[in-house]
């Protein structure tokens, strides 16, 4: 049978003793959840940008320029965040669930 599925190029199927399908699951759910969290950076990135523009376009009103501003400090702080939890998430998959 897996002379079969070579020939055709075909996945493998893994079946219930298989130790691999573990592993492979692990990785199918830690490149989802990096995935996501690079997207979330990216929204953040483009949230600074944005409150970049807003800043400079802002014309010296205190309340935009103060809008402004949140706006960067919020996209930083949700940069920091979307970083501390590809950390996380990569330091408890590497060493505790692949024991």
């Amino acid at each position: 049978m897996k002379d079969i599925i070579t020939k055709f190029g075909l996945p493998e199927v893994a079946t219930v003793g298989d130790s691999g399908s573990n592993d492979n699951l692990i990785d199918n759910v830690t490149n989802i959840i990096n995935a996501v969290i690079g997207a979330l950076g990216i929204v953040c990135v483009v949230v600074m940008i944005i409150g970049g523009v807003n800043y400079m376009t802002s014309s010296g009103d205190a309340g935009k320029v103060k809008k402004a501003k949140d706006t960067i400090l919020y996209g930083l702080i949700g940069l920091v965040v979307c970083v501390l939890a590809f950390a996380i998430v990569n330091f408890v998959i590497t060493n505790i669930l692949e024991q």
